[in-house]
């Protein structure tokens, strides 16, 4: 269903560009059938002009009186030497009075000159109508709209035909990430089960200590990209959260990876508070914001957290003492890490900002380099 959008999507951007090149030729077309259109008028005027100057030298003078022609859609009249009318049937100001074919907008006329004293002493004959360019614009219409339809049909055709390929090997790999998710959970279990036991029965030692907070940040990586997997086509339903209670959960989770760099975690949590948000979602933006400032912090510093209520809202902050953010703006934007050398795949922040987004959360980040950041979540959606 995606590959189908995307598909279309780029087919209409390849159709409007291939369609305003078509424009300028178009345009040349339209203007050469409007002149077209003109010399046809101006061909139905002259005959027009010649069946009226027929009509009167064909009079007899011994007629009691003469019937000037008259036309449904065409005006005619005669005029002086001084352009003054001595019979006329136009409803019209004439504004240039030379022989030969004008016209004005969409009034067309054409203006004959007369022999010398020779009918009825007219020296002008005038022909006038109005000029439609509606089958014009008819046509031009219509070949853009068929050459549009056109070029999408074949646009989605051959897109669709060159992904193929593509949404094959796509499948292929989303099922075999699929596959190794899962089959990546049950050892992570199995191994965090084990470690458990094993602190049980013995003394706790560096070497348990650094495996257990490696399958924590293991655990961390396995949900961000179980959630990624599954955001779109699952819906998260929301529910009332203990926030002091689930952050100081988290916060316990990730203390035994922020020990390994000897970095203490201080909070200061307001007690009672609600948030109406879905938990795996929220998990995600604490976690992931968390294990963050863990893995950018100094050795032997301390990461400072805060919950705290004011005015309606909730205020998380997650403050590190660490290498800080040089770029800010692109912090959240998938696949961008500042430092390589720090691992990871540049995918978790990027997923907070989709979840902040639809929650409609506030974030704000205050960083200074070399010297730590902190982030700041506001959440407007207490309870329900």
């Amino acid at each position: 269903m995606k590959d189908n959008q995307n598909s279309a999507k780029y087919a209409l951007i390849y159709t409007s560009l291939v369609s305003m090149i078509l424009l300028t030729p178009l345009f040349f077309y339209f203007v050469y059938m409007k002149n077209i259109h003109s010399i046809e008028n101006e061909l139905l005027l002259k005959e027009k002009s010649i069946l009226i100057i027929k009509a009167m030298q064909e009079y007899n003078q011994h007629e009691e009186y003469f019937e000037y022609p008259r036309f449904k859609t065409f005006e005619s009249g005669l005029y002086n030497e001084r352009f003054k009318p001595i019979f006329s049937l136009i409803d019209y100001k004439i504004k240039y009075f030379k022989d030969g074919y004008h016209l004005e907008d969409n009034d067309a006329y054409l203006i004959v000159k007369l022999p010398k004293g020779r009918y009825f002493g007219a020296s002008y004959l005038i022909v006038k109508n109005k000029l439609s360019f509606a089958s014009v614009y008819e046509k031009v219409l219509y070949i853009l709209f068929s050459i549009v339809i056109l070029i999408f049909t074949l646009s989605v055709f051959f897109l669709q035909s060159f992904a193929k390929p593509f949404q094959r090997m796509n499948k292929q790999l989303d099922n075999f990430i699929k596959d190794s998710m899962h089959e990546i959970n049950t050892p992570l279990s199995i191994i965090n089960v084990n470690i458990d036991l094993y602190n049980r029965k013995n003394e706790p030692n560096k070497y348990m200590q650094r495996m257990k907070a490696a399958s924590k940040v293991l655990s961390n990586i396995y949900n961000d990209m179980d959630y990624l997997i599954k955001h779109e086509r699952l819906e998260y339903e929301k529910q009332n959260i203990n926030f002091d209670k689930f952050l100081g959960e988290r916060i316990e989770y990730f203390s035994e990876v922020a020990l390994m760099k000897n970095i203490v975690i201080k909070s200061n949590i307001q007690e009672s508070l609600l948030v109406y948000m879905n938990p795996k979602q929220l998990q995600r933006v604490i976690d992931n914001t968390l294990s963050n400032a863990i893995k950018y912090s100094y050795e032997n510093s301390k990461i400072d957290i805060s919950l705290h209520k004011k005015e309606e809202k909730l205020y998380m902050s997650i403050k590190d003492y660490g290498v800080g953010i040089e770029n800010v703006e692109n912090i959240l934007s998938r696949y961008y890490r500042e430092n390589i050398n720090k691992g990871g795949f540049g995918i978790g922040l990027s997923i907070v900002k989709s979840i902040i987004d639809k929650e409609n959360i506030q974030l704000i980040i205050n960083s200074t380099p070399k010297k730590g950041s902190e982030f700041l979540y506001v959440f407007t959606s207490i309870n329900k």
